[in-house]
């Protein structure tokens, strides 16, 4: 207040004091008088009684129209955007590349013609054991000879076409839940369900890791990529065992209580040894195939030991249980 009252005497003094001409011509209003004005408010805003203890306040000048020089800005513009670009190459987002595989892949052509194969050699091989043991005893025992043997053809392919129909199902139903991943889960984690683990094996191994953090990581990529083709053959087998209880419930004469508690007994006994088999699939075949991608060629050991781990895995599991705990899976 004491500033403005100090302005407005000089203004009652001197009127031409505060025209236009006199900011611009004569210099009085300058910036020294602006701060000696701002100097004169906070010392009348300060209280006689304690002026000896904060003194008088002091002002300091600035020359507020300082002006940078052109080069310094266009400098610091320079190197501020060579600064983001750097930085930009330097934490660039990582994209990831899904690619769905067709979804009836199950039944093209190369496919469909090695299950076909390997269903058929799965229950028409065992027919030739008996035959190459009798010819074995009739060596021994020549008058046995005679007799007439009949080896039946049509159970084995009856077999073969449900072991067929079975596994194609079961990659349409990983097909089908690649195509749910992909719209309900994350991307990241979609790519990491659906990545090629061959591949990812070779380029891990060329990152230079030790040798028990590669199996790790090659062990963790399995077990993610071989997560739904675990999953869809339990939905199925699960799904088989639900339709035989039914239909054996509804078949049968018995219709009673008994009946249908022994019944969904046995469906939930069924339905724990496909959870274990399964689950003992998933975790052996991971840890095979971290072992031999760590042993041998990464691409090669990995697809071998997850094959060997997936087969090797229910068996191992069962034969422990039946032997330790008497549990028939």
């Amino acid at each position: 207040m004491a500033g403005i009252a100090i302005l407005l005497d000089l203004y009652q003094k001197k009127p031409s004091f505060c025209s236009p001409q006199s900011f611009h011509s004569s210099g009085l209003f300058s910036a020294s008088a602006a701060a000696a004005s701002a100097a004169a408010t906070v010392a009348a805003g300060t209280p006689f009684a304690s002026r000896f203890l904060f003194g008088y306040p002091k002002v300091s000048h600035c020359d507020a129209g300082a002006v940078l020089p052109e080069h310094y800005i266009s400098n610091t513009q320079r190197s501020s955007e060579d600064f983001f670009k750097n930085d930009a190459l330097k934490y660039s987002v990582k994209e990831y590349k899904i690619e769905l595989k067709p979804l009836f892949s199950a039944f093209e052509l190369r496919p469909f013609a090695l299950t076909t194969l390997r269903s058929f050699l799965l229950f028409y091989l065992p027919l030739l054991e008996p035959s190459l043991n009798i010819e074995e005893d009739d060596e021994d025992f020549p008058q046995d000879s005679t007799e007439e043997r009949h080896v039946d053809l049509v159970v084995p392919l009856k077999k073969s076409v449900k072991q067929i129909i079975r596994e194609t199902t079961v990659v349409t139903t990983r097909r089908i839940l690649e195509r749910l991943a992909v719209i309900y889960v994350s991307q990241r984690m979609a790519w990491k369900l659906l990545k090629d683990v061959p591949k990812s094996a070779v380029r891990k191994s060329q990152r230079g890791m030790p040798a028990t953090v590669y199996f790790f990581r090659v062990s963790r990529t399995t077990f993610r990529g071989h997560l739904l083709g675990v999953t869809a053959a339990w939905i199925v087998q699960t799904g088989i065992e639900i339709y035989r209880c039914f239909s054996r419930i509804t078949n049968s004469d018995e219709s009673d209580e008994a009946n249908v508690t022994v019944r969904a007994k046995l469906l939930g006994k069924k339905i724990s040894g496909i959870t274990i088999r399964c689950g003992a699939s998933l975790i052996f075949a991971s840890i095979g195939a971290g072992i031999c991608a760590t042993l041998f060629r990464p691409s090669v050991g990995q697809w071998i030991g997850c094959a060997a781990g997936d087969l090797a895995g229910p068996i191992i599991v069962s034969v422990c249980l039946e032997k330790v705990f008497h549990v028939d899976l």
